[in-house]
């Protein structure tokens, strides 16, 4: 069986420099992105936008990852695209009692405020690429996010804050970018 789920690399920059939001999971006992399972008449954006306001208190923007362009003249709505879809075999859950897949809509977000806006469900805090090492979490999610945050942290957008970067409708594409070429440098062979 497979479930549709959703989760999201949220980001801020403090004044120390940018940071990644973990919520301390319940049942796993791990610090984890903030995610859950997309719910029956919503899409898989609006998901990692629910899962990050109920599991951290946060408000956030979706950061769009490069996609192809559409034609002119097509109309339909573009739904927000994740960065990555991944499939995770998984134990038993509120959803489902028995092992099945998660087929989880990876996001990256930013929030321009560290503070919660509403009382979150878990524990939450603001991470450096440092911490991570040190920190209960799975692999996938630690290297995934050490990633992201070295772009951030050595890019061209170490010193701008979350306010100034990727404003809606094409504004800066300045922090997909840089976490493109993030990625891409850590996908070459050494």
């Amino acid at each position: 069986m497979k479930h549709a789920t959703s989760s999201v690399f949220v980001f801020c920059h403090l004044p120390q420099g940018w940071r990644l939001g973990l919520i301390q999971h319940p049942r796993f006992a791990r610090r984890m992105i903030p995610g859950g399972h997309v719910e029956a008449g919503e899409s898989a954006a609006e998901a990692a936008l629910r899962e990050v306001a109920e599991e951290a208190g946060l408000d956030v923007r979706l950061v769009a990852p490069p996609l192809a362009p559409l034609p002119g003249g097509y109309r339909p709505e573009r739904v927000p695209h994740p960065w990555w879809i991944v499939e995770y075999q998984v134990p038993p859950d509120n959803q489902l009692a028995e092992d099945h897949v998660h087929v989880d809509h990876l996001y990256v977000a930013v929030a321009d405020h560290p503070s919660p806006v509403t009382e979150p469900d878990h524990p939450f805090g603001w991470y450096t690429a440092a911490d991570l090492a040190g920190l209960a979490m799975f692999d996938d999610a630690r290297i995934l996010a050490g990633t992201l945050l070295a772009g951030l942290d050595g890019g061209p957008l170490a010193g701008r804050t979350a306010a100034a970067v990727d404003r809606p409708a094409g504004a800066d594409p300045g922090l997909a970018a840089t976490l493109m070429r993030q990625l891409e440098m850590a996908a070459r062979p050494r």
